[in-house]
């Protein structure tokens, strides 16, 4: 049986997603074929080997809309033969592309593909692609939760209230991936997977001196009085401080055979071992990590103790704490260099962001196995599970 390899992985730095953000400047095209084109002269493929180009992006209009991958394809300098195609699972959007981009691997309709993501919410805020007025769901899903879905905020509120995590534990988690990052940036283990883009060589939203008595002093984000009466469970902890902000970037990993890569003369990263996707209640929306994580070990016919190292999107600390005490995870293995809270989260980018980092910790810590999973809006998840090779 064919297997699929990552050779190689890229990302930008993370800019923050406003206007006087570092990478706001740069059209969202721009910031996938920068790492496009750093993909390719990195790992020195001849790009007209490249059997398709797979991204991730969330909020496809404007500028970001009409197929963006293609466009950043041609704008890095791909030949005009390879082609490329844009998709939609949400926060997971460029994850997802791995899974396609490996299962093209694995059943032989590619031998060399691209999986990446991008978003900028700088340029294109998210609901962008919800025009005022209009309803995305549509009288069937009203018919089915007369009461309503509600938006992400409420739903982190609603983990937390139902996993009883307290709003000290949320800060606390929030500095502690704070503080990884800014020491994974210090001790230079970003330098190998970060592409630096016209001046902007680090992560924006890093806070290294951020403190649990700082966080303490936000006030509570997502409070509404209408989801206040709905839902008197909820204490109102998520703030801007536990949950991850609104970013631009962008990431790229080249996906190929493992025969592909020998003859080549290229040293896989990781090889990608098993996937799953499941769905979940779309009212609490976020809790999918916990039966993705079970699903892709019984896939992969492991237990958690066999995994060496987790990336678990921090959506919310209260998505990545209810994980934990659902699945007995240790902390101490969840995102080791920062997570989202810290490194930031432009949406499409962000599956791929993850598999980046994930892949290149791996080497520098010796990990046999490592997960990635991610929330994802509408009660969705994926996961998948790496191996060292």
């Amino acid at each position: 049986m064919r297997d699929a390899v990552i050779v190689e992985a890229v990302r930008t730095p993370v800019g923050k997603g406003k206007p006087n953000g570092s990478l706001a400047h740069v059209h969202p095209v721009e910031l996938l074929a920068h790492t496009l084109r750093t993909l390719v002269e990195r790992s020195g493929v001849d790009p007209e080997l490249i059997d398709d180009v797979i991204g991730g992006t969330v909020d496809q209009v404007g500028e970001q809309a009409m197929n963006t991958t293609r466009y950043a394809a041609l704008s890095a300098g791909l030949p005009e033969s390879v082609p490329a195609t844009t998709v939609d699972r949400q926060c997971g959007s460029s994850q997802q592309a791995v899974h396609f981009a490996a299962q093209g691997v694995i059943s032989g309709a590619y031998d060399i593909a691209v999986a990446c993501g991008v978003e900028s919410m700088s340029r294109v805020p998210m609901w962008s692609n919800v025009p005022e007025g209009k309803d995305p769901f549509g009288p069937g899903i009203a018919a089915r939760y007369p009461e309503g879905l509600v938006p992400q905020g409420i739903s982190a509120e609603l983990i937390a209230a139902k996993w009883s995590i307290t709003r000290e534990q949320m800060d606390a988690f929030a500095v502690a991936s704070h503080r990884r990052a800014a020491a994974a940036w210090e001790t230079g283990l970003f330098d190998a997977e970060v592409a630096p883009l016209e001046g902007v060589t680090r992560d924006e939203c890093v806070r290294p001196d951020t403190g649990t008595d700082v966080l303490a002093g936000l006030r509570p984000a997502y409070h509404d009085p209408h989801f206040a009466e709905r839902f008197p469970q909820i204490e109102w902890n998520v703030t801007a401080g536990n949950a991850s902000p609104i970013n631009d970037g962008a990431s790229a990993v080249l996906v190929m055979s493992g025969e592909t890569a020998a003859r080549l003369g290229l040293r896989p990263l990781a090889r990608l071992h098993s996937f799953a996707v499941t769905g979940s209640d779309p009212l609490l929306m976020l809790t999918g990590v916990v039966p993705a994580t079970e699903k892709v070990l019984r896939r992969a016919r492991l237990s958690l103790d066999d995994i060496d190292l987790f990336e678990v999107n921090e959506a919310f600390s209260s998505v990545v704490l209810a994980w934990q005490q659902e699945t007995g995870a240790d902390l101490a293995k969840v995102n080791v260099h920062g997570g989202a809270i810290a490194i930031g989260h432009p949406l499409g980018a962000s599956g791929t962001r993850l598999t980046t980092t994930l892949v290149h910790a791996m080497r520098e810590r010796g990990a046999r196995y490592a997960l990635q999973t991610m929330c994802e809006a509408g009660g969705l998840a994926n996961a998948m599970i790496l191996e060292r090779v």
